[in-house]
């Protein structure tokens, strides 16, 4: 189905339009989740047993592993929080909204990662594709996010719905994605007292790529 059947024309625009590496250059040396919500991120981590070769993208000062896989590989919008990030074995600089293509070979990554991010792609078909070529067969592409969002940045889109509507949207880009297995859809912390995590989990599927 095409993109444009699925998404209104203004579901990807912003209120600030801005480029995000104004929005980004400040230090932000922060958590975005609280403490149970980050929890549940590492419990996720563990149970998926994320201990490979890993890329976390839209990367920040801190990824959120109890315990660092084999290889981490950070890629954000910030150096320096980059750089302050003691569980990635290397990091890069990278707007994904401005150019979507990962600069990694075919088949690179065990798993790949976006933590409370995935809300700010503009582009994330293209990503998802990016993602998918990337990843080795029955590898994971794990997005998990929260009710939090700086709102002037977050596609319209988003904006437009609810958490349920969320987990509907990130979905629905493993569905239009070729390469990935069907996604799964979980509140990872139901009843709680801290922020909500919901994840969705697809696998890249064993079938190779079609070239386009």
């Amino acid at each position: 189905m095409a993109n444009e059947q699925v998404f209104p024309p203004w579901f990807f625009d912003r209120a600030d339009e801005s480029p995000d590496t104004f929005f980004y250059a400040p230090d932000r040396l922060v958590t975005h989740i609280d403490e149970g919500a980050i929890a549940a991120v590492g419990e996720l981590y563990d149970e998926l047993e994320l201990t490979g070769d890993v890329l976390d993208i839209c990367s920040s000062w801190i990824s959120h592993f109890r315990t660092p896989p084999r290889r981490l590989v950070a890629m954000g919008m910030n150096e320096v929080e980059l750089r302050a990030n003691e569980m990635a074995s290397s990091w890069a600089v990278k707007d994904l909204n401005v150019d979507p293509t990962l600069p990694f070979d075919d088949a690179t990554f065990d798993a790949v990662t976006c933590c409370v991010s995935v809300d700010y792609l503009a582009r994330p078909l293209e990503v998802f594709a990016e993602v998918a070529r990337v990843l080795r067969p029955g590898g994971p592409f794990v997005a998990t996010f929260s009710n939090r969002c700086f709102p002037s940045k977050v596609i319209c889109g988003w904006l437009s719905t609810d958490d349920e509507g969320h987990c509907a949207i990130v979905a629905t880009y493993f569905e239009l994605t070729a390469g990935f297995e069907r996604a799964t859809v979980e509140l990872r912390n139901p009843g709680a007292r801290t922020d909500p995590l919901y994840a969705v989990v697809a696998r890249r599927s064993t079938e190779p790529l079609r070239a386009d």
